[in-house]
């Protein structure tokens, strides 16, 4: 289900005197969330504007517009901070992680329902995704292309190749 808002990160402390923020990016590079002029918070509700913002280490460091202590920077801490769908965009075929939460995943030769991808992990090498199958077990999927047959967000709908051995514990038909 396509949202509004997109996570895209998370304050995790106060950095300095002036209020500013170090934030944990949830985004391909820490630079594109640099690249931002405004950010929400609570849900996409509350608009807050980026003063400045630069990249440490992996992190993120901002100022935002009436955050000017501590004080107040402490408030915003463990805070997730979202963007509007509208501000970045997608080359054809590529889709947010967050769009695929809730899709269906079915087996790309047999139309079988595996059952619904309810979370994902990062990995060095490449994602995985978590399927929920009907029995309540989780199982996890290589997010590459041997295995993704197809990913159609609209129709919220996944096809998967399993590699041989991935649902072993599957009981035959």
């Amino acid at each position: 289900m396509k949202k509004e808002f997109l996570e895209c990160g998370k304050i995790v402390s106060v950095h300095g005197l002036r209020g500013d923020v170090r934030v944990q990016p949830w985004g391909d590079s820490p630079e594109d969330l640099c690249a931002l002029k405004t950010l929400y918070l609570d849900g996409g509700k509350t608009a807050v504007e980026v003063e400045r913002a630069r990249v440490q280490k992996n992190m993120v460091l901002l100022k935002l517009r009436g955050c000017d202590t501590p004080e107040a920077a402490q408030a915003l801490r463990n805070k997730v901070l979202y963007i509007h769908r509208s501000q970045e965009s997608l080359e054809e075929g590529q889709y947010y992680l967050q769009d695929l939460l809730g899709m269906q995943v079915y087996d790309a030769d047999t139309g079988k329902l595996y059952g619904e991808l309810c979370d994902w992990s990062e990995t060095g090498a490449n994602d995985v995704y978590h399927i929920r199958f009907a029995d309540g077990k989780e199982r996890l999927i290589p997010a590459i292309p041997q295995v993704i047959v197809k990913v159609d967000v609209e129709g919220e709908r996944m096809e998967i190749r399993p590699l041989k051995g991935l649902f072993d514990d599957e009981p035959e038909n």
